[in-house]
């Protein structure tokens, strides 16, 4: 994925120089604006996660899906 996003800044930067070098600047801000959402999208996995295992703990002390 690293190597697919310099391939695509370098022909960016070939084609419109003054339009890389903003990405390229920008980038950082964009990352710290982006990060609150991506630390709120890992506390929902979380919880989702943690309701899943509540809600299928009675299946799996009851042995649901146990292969003999």
């Amino acid at each position: 994925m690293k190597l697919l996003t310099l391939i695509g800044w370098l022909v960016l930067f070939v084609l419109c120089w003054p339009l890389a070098l903003l990405a390229l600047v920008l980038w950082p801000f964009v990352w710290l604006l982006s990060l609150p959402f991506r630390l709120i999208g890992i506390t929902f996995e979380a919880l989702f996660a943690f309701l899943r295992a509540v809600l299928m703990l009675p299946a799996r002390v009851l042995g649901h899906g146990r292969r003999s």
